[in-house]
């Protein structure tokens, strides 16, 4: 198993054909490396971004597998692989996590579940989170996403008591509170970039990975690092190295940039890697594929970053 360490993940898409929407495999597998020679520190399969809810079981498995495999083959096995298994039942979430562990997954990222909203009380939340915790042959990163779960939003308390337990090990905030991150940060010894061991506190977008890490955090999993992987390893690495006013410059690029990615979502992030890099096709219906227009604004909006991005070399 690869063991989490900071720095920089990236949510991983999932690439279909055109015509069939089958799986393509090939490409899934070509972007998992491109990534990896970016210097990423990890991925994670089955997120948001991969469109697990448009996968069937078997999919989800053949997506992590094919991506475990591609990074073993070209020689980052140390890049670790991070997979959502968020169902809406403990056995199911379980279920998932083993399969996630058969098919080369290292951790597992775990949003709250929130089909029955009015149910999902705090006593609740923090049940499903420890059965899981007990029995999830992988370690499990909490991801508090309020805007994807019904506003459920997990608090810095019920963070720190769940993050007690031993396979525990970090948590995403998508939430964008860099107050909540810096909290949980310091009671958990959070690892950084000086001090690599220990639990992992992620913020949740690229536009505020900076910020995320002068509050004491681990690094970033965001969805702009499928675009732009070196940009976010920048950033972070100009941090690491005390170059803090090169880092903020670094970082008000990367902000500008990733917002146009934020609205453009799943079918804009597909949009601009096919633009950038040859691949990327478009998300399984019922999303929508961008009009040629809209492809456009998103080809440009993003064409400084990616400028800066392509004067960037692989770093691993």
């Amino acid at each position: 198993m690869a063991p989490l360490r900071p720095g920089i993940y990236a949510p991983t898409m999932t690439f279909f054909d055109p015509v069939t929407e089958d799986l393509d495999i090939p490409a899934i597998q070509k972007h998992a490396v491109r990534l990896a020679k970016a210097g990423l520190a990890g991925l994670v399969t089955m997120g948001s971004n991969g469109e697990a809810v448009h996968l069937t079981s078997a999919e989800k498995i053949t997506v992590t597998r094919a991506t475990r495999d591609a990074l073993d083959a070209a020689g980052f096995s140390a890049v670790s692989v991070m997979v959502g298994c968020s169902a809406q039942s403990v056995r199911g979430t379980l279920e998932l996590c083993r399969e996630a562990h058969a098919a080369g997954g290292d951790s597992t990222l775990l949003i709250p579940p929130s089909y029955y909203r009015a149910a999902m009380t705090e006593a609740a939340i923090e049940d499903y989170f420890i059965r899981v915790a007990d029995a999830s042959p992988i370690p499990l990163v909490l991801y508090n996403y309020p805007g994807a779960v019904s506003g459920i939003d997990l608090d810095s308390d019920l963070l720190l008591r769940l993050s007690k337990h031993p396979n525990i090990v970090g948590t995403k905030f998508t939430c964008g509170n860099t107050g909540k991150l810096a909290r949980v940060a310091l009671e958990m010894n959070a690892a950084t970039p000086a001090a690599p061991e220990g639990y992992m506190a992620f913020a949740g977008m690229a536009d505020f990975l900076l910020q995320g890490l002068v509050a004491g955090g681990s690094g970033v999993i965001a969805g702009g690092a499928n675009v732009a992987p070196r940009a976010c390893v920048q950033v972070y690495n100009l941090f690491k190295d005390g170059k803090m006013a090169e880092a903020v410059a670094a970082q008000k690029k990367l902000s500008k940039g990733d917002w146009v990615l934020t609205k453009a979502a799943i079918p804009g992030t597909k949009a601009a890697i096919e633009a950038y890099y040859g691949y990327g096709g478009f998300p399984r219906l019922p999303l929508q594929r961008l009009s040629e227009k809209e492809t456009e604004r998103v080809k440009e909006g993003v064409r400084e970053l990616m400028e800066w991005e392509e004067s960037l070399p692989d770093v691993a």
